[in-house]
């Protein structure tokens, strides 16, 4: 049975899947530790989690989390940005963050010989960071280069496009992770501070760790870590959780049901392809029909044999790059088909996008495609796992999205679960909530 982890005992020592030997520590402060040791490896990955993402920003400050991710680089108290490069660059490891909509990461591989290294960097980074104007002026000018480059990328450019008309440009999950060229330059280091003093404290912090570890010694070096860079740990404290949806599909297909009526937004630049992103409102991120998602993808555009690929590019030939997607939030989730081809093509090739769904609402899958479709999610996830980094992500994301620890057996057991009229009615209910439609290329 899966283990609910919404009501944290500040006590709780839980050893989550005797199988795997996956485990759970709430530490003083109400910092919340999970690991898996595995000792066919010589190394560990350790990440350090926050719950702030873009969207818990002011659209004033938007692309705070992301300055200030990139701030902790650059030197605390105790150690210069040089320094914080070095400490892994010596050992052969690596150390980088990830700033997202719904939370941040700062994780390290390195052998398990160097773990309290990358705890004490870590820690360091998270707790005692000097957050100084004159790193802001010079990281600001870094980020704004990254904007610049991914204003440069068709993808990325149609992507955040289709997200902000999907979700609302106004709203929290619509506005870009990295905010924008004028609220960046707009930023001022109080506004970093206030934002760090905010969501950085031990009752917010989630820490991964897979590989050769112990969980009692790790335990160990992130308290004595957190302690040396000022933070009060209170015995007793228990986490701060996200206030989290019931998990229901927020798709309600209402959309368009004929897609050549919905107006394209069109977004003008020299390329000799157009991009096109077709798609609307999804599922949440627990809704309890994720795992159908999952196997509608794969069926309509998760790989060569996918419905999308075999029609519109080894048929037709139409298209060198077409998929689908799909993201999940806590409280709004969205879906999406992509493909990317000539400018006289674009019309032929949006009707074959939307028609392929509308098949399978009306038509359902075919017993052989379920078959299909399961092999390839099973396999590429147990794939996955067996690299220490994935199963790290994996432990922050039960912790900081699904509030309940589900092992990998009972994930790919509800992943068997999934029938052809679980898929046929999601895409029927997909299909008809077309409501956004994107396109990057040159002029007509």
């Amino acid at each position: 049975m899966p283990v609910d982890l919404s009501y944290d005992d500040p006590s709780s020592d839980v050893l989550l899947d005797p199988a795997t030997g996956v485990r759970r520590s709430i530490l003083p402060g109400g910092v919340r530790l999970l690991t898996q040791a595995d000792r066919s490896v010589r190394s560990a990955t350790i990440g350090l989690w926050l719950p702030v993402g873009s969207r818990d920003e002011t659209p004033a400050h938007a692309g705070s989390t992301h300055v200030l991710e990139h701030l902790l680089f650059k030197g605390t108290h105790r150690r210069s940005a040089m320094d914080i490069a070095t400490a892994f660059d010596e050992v052969g490891g690596d150390s980088n963050a990830i700033t997202a909509k719904e939370h941040t990461l700062y994780y390290g591989r390195v052998r398990s010989a160097d773990v309290p290294m990358a705890v004490d960097v870590l820690t360091d980074m998270i707790t005692a960071s000097l957050l100084e104007d004159e790193a802001l002026a010079t990281e600001r000018e870094v980020i704004l280069e990254e904007l610049a480059m991914a204003e440069d990328d068709p993808n990325d450019v149609g992507y955040e496009t289709f997200l902000a008309d999907v979700l609302g440009p106004d709203t929290p999950l619509g506005r870009p992770v990295g905010g924008t060229a004028e609220s960046v330059s707009a930023l001022g280091i109080e506004d970093v501070r206030a934002h760090f003093a905010e969501h950085y404290r031990p009752d917010n912090l989630v820490v991964t760790a897979v590989g050769d570890i112990d969980h009692e010694e790790l335990a160990g070096l992130l308290v004595a870590g957190l302690r040396r860079g000022g933070w009060t740990l209170e015995e007793g404290r228990a986490p701060t959780r996200r206030t989290r949806s019931a998990g229901a599909a927020s798709v309600a297909g209402s959309g368009a049901s004929d897609v050549s009526l919905l107006v394209p937004h069109r977004l003008r630049r020299p390329a000799e392809q157009n991009h096109i992103y077709l798609g609307g409102r999804g599922l949440t991120a627990l809704s309890e029909d994720r795992h159908t998602m999952s196997v509608l993808m794969s069926v309509l555009g998760g790989g060569m044999s996918s419905r999308l690929f075999q029609n519109i590019r080894e048929q037709r030939g139409l298209a060198y790059s077409v998929y689908s997607f799909s993201s999940g939030y806590r409280d709004a989730g969205l879906f999406g088909l992509y493909a990317a081809c000539r400018p006289r093509r674009t019309a032929q090739v949006v009707e074959l996008l939307a028609e392929e769904l509308d098949q399978m609402g009306a038509d359902g899958i075919g017993v052989d495609e379920l078959a299909r479709a399961k092999g390839q999610i099973t396999g590429s996830f147990a794939l996955g796992l067996e690299d220490t980094s994935s199963r790290m992500g994996r432990l922050g994301t039960i912790e900081l999205v699904h509030g309940r620890y589900t092992s990998v057996d009972e994930t790919l057991e509800r992943i068997g679960r999934v029938g052809v009229e679980d898929v046929r009615e999601l895409a029927a209910r997909l299909s008809g909530a077309f409501s956004t439609r994107v396109e990057v290329g040159p002029e007509s």
